[in-house]
């Protein structure tokens, strides 16, 4: 057996450990297991590494740095165009930024991804609009006040949301959290539940490009609380390709000169 096969089949089990979990736990929460999203954190991970989650039924892979979404995204159209004529060509990753992004590197990423998942602030939000590609945002809220995370405090966020309703490309379908390092993944319910009350609270407020449907929220060592809370889409790196190298991976095509 290859390092390579084993590397893969690593990565295909603990895909199936985690969707048990999920399944579980959405089932002892009085929810369908499909309600649930599964964000595959891919930061730092090689595209073979994606490619496999790809061949084990994983879609929807997370980003947190702009550049090497950009690299990975520009491998696997290479990968395309390398061989149009396949009779079955593998599925393409559905990708999501999940990380902090500052205003220059919204190039690589409006209109680029599926979900963007950490908006925290009107200039952000303009950025966004001013590329003009219609973008679907979540956006961060810090309930914590950690003064080391960026999102928005709660008092702050009818600002933002009133914001959205002005724009004409960026909208948002709802809010992301990432609670504060615990020792146990109980301690993280009341964020959990907070965050869910005040989505509940918000949504009731009709505004035009924002529908508050999805709560992202929950990680590796705690999604299981998240979803008993109401997670619709949970993000979840380690319990799936193991700890992450120090530094990302080798870019494995050129970089590609971002539309200005």
């Amino acid at each position: 057996m290859t390092s390579t096969a084993t590397r893969a089949e690593a990565i295909a089990a603990g895909l199936a450990g985690v969707r048990q979990r999920m399944a579980e736990a959405a089932r002892a929460a009085g929810r369908a297991p499909d309600a649930v999203r599964l964000v595959a954190v891919s930061k730092k991970m090689s595209v073979a590494d994606i490619e496999a989650a790809l061949a084990a039924g994983q879609r929807d892979f997370g980003e947190n740095y702009a550049q090497e979404l950009r690299d990975k995204q520009a491998a696997f159209a290479a990968k395309v165009t390398a061989s149009p004529s396949a009779l079955s060509p593998s599925p393409s990753p559905v990708w999501h930024f999940i990380g902090p992004l500052q205003s220059n590197k919204v190039k690589y990423v409006a209109g680029q991804v599926a979900l963007l998942h950490s908006v925290d602030s009107k200039a952000l939000l303009d950025e966004i609009d001013r590329r003009g590609r219609d973008t679907a945002v979540l956006i961060q809220v810090n309930l914590a006040g950690e003064e080391q995370k960026r999102g928005v405090s709660a008092a702050q966020l009818p600002a933002l949301l009133d914001h959205v309703s002005t724009l004409s490309h960026a909208r948002c379908q709802g809010l992301m959290l990432i609670p504060p390092l615990t020792a146990t993944a109980a301690a993280n319910r009341p964020q959990f539940a907070a965050l869910r009350a005040l989505r509940d609270h918000h949504a009731a407020t009709v505004r035009p490009r924002v529908e508050l449907a999805e709560l992202s929220m929950g990680m590796s060592h705690d999604f299981d609380v998240a979803i008993a809370e109401g997670a619709t889409i949970v993000r979840v790196g380690t319990a799936i390709f193991g700890e992450r190298p120090q530094a990302p991976p080798a870019a494995t095509v050129p970089p590609v000169k971002p539309a200005a």
